[in-house]
């Protein structure tokens, strides 16, 4: 079906696709033999580098902690960076200069600094200027640089999704009498999340492997972290990343399942019936509303 962005393929433009599907399909089979023999030649396809996954002890002492641990700074971070983004994007739309300017430093700062540059500040501010024990001080620089990061990149996606909304929902807002922070509850921001809520899964996504960087830098016992020391007792480093890896795909394919599960959902919450009324049914409706409004004045004028 042709739209104003796409037009339908014709004949040639088919076999073309075609053609160009069988040749990725040929060169990531011939990468993916490569990649296998290379891992052949160098051992790496050894059971006894695999054993180690399929027993318990790799899991529970290495792997499922470090999970763990990435599991609870992602869903901090998630918990209080989306509010907070929500919080500064709405505040950028402010009718008051000053609170435009504020909001606009804050996210423009920190959507400028790197997420790892955080984290090692954020560090440094536990460990020199508050009790926070060398234990959870990791786990505090992890969440705290991620929750800045995200919260400015969220602001943005907030901004522009409410932005992206005919302007006729707000006139007809105020036209109705309401006031704008009604108008932003109740009207726009719902409508803005069915939009915003690809782009915000997106960001989700970047939180969880962003974990990541806390192990390297910080020493954060995250996932990533851990398969280094199981890696180090079982010396099987490439077999450790590819599990890792897998682990991290899963993550990421189930919050995105939910998204799009979750996204399908509001879009048919919002959706009207679709019911056809007959012409008797619109008669009826008519008379009655005919006879309310007839009744009403009669009541209420004389």
């Amino acid at each position: 079906m042709s739209s104003v962005l796409y037009d339908t393929p014709g004949p040639r433009a088919k076999r073309r696709n075609v053609l160009f599907s069988a040749v990725f399909t040929v060169l990531l089979a011939l990468l993916l033999w490569w990649m296998w023999q290379k891992m052949d030649d160098k051992n790496q396809l050894d059971s006894a580098l695999w054993k180690p996954f399929v027993e318990s002890e790799a899991w529970t002492t290495y792997l499922l902690p470090g999970l763990a641990n990435t599991l609870k700074a992602a869903a901090l971070a998630m918990v209080i960076a989306l509010p907070l983004g929500a919080v500064f994007g709405i505040a950028r739309l402010s009718d008051h200069r000053w609170v435009r300017a504020v909001s606009g430093t804050v996210v423009e700062f920190f959507r400028a600094i790197p997420v790892l540059l955080l984290m090692l500040f954020a560090n440094e501010f536990y460990a020199r200027s508050t009790d926070v024990g060398s234990a959870d001080r990791p786990l505090y620089a992890v969440v705290t640089g991620l929750v800045l990061y995200n919260a400015a990149v969220l602001a943005e996606v907030v901004r522009a999704g409410i932005l992206s909304l005919p302007k006729g929902q707000t006139e007809a807002a105020y036209a109705i009498g309401l006031r704008k922070g009604q108008t932003m509850s109740s009207i726009l921001l719902p409508q803005a999340v069915t939009a915003m809520l690809p782009a915000i899964v997106s960001q989700l996504v970047v939180i969880v492997k962003d974990t990541a960087l806390g192990g390297v830098m910080i020493g954060f016992a995250e996932l990533l972290n851990s398969r280094g020391t199981l890696a180090a007792n079982y010396a099987n480093v490439v077999p450790s990343f590819i599990v890792v890896a897998i682990i991290f795909i899963l993550l990421n394919f189930l919050l995105t399942s939910f998204a799009s599960w979750l996204e399908r959902r509001l879009r048919r919450s919002k959706r009207s019936t679709g019911a056809v009324l007959g012409a008797d049914k619109v008669d009826d409706l008519n008379a009655a509303e005919v006879g309310g409004t007839y009744g009403t004045g009669a009541g209420g004028g004389i």
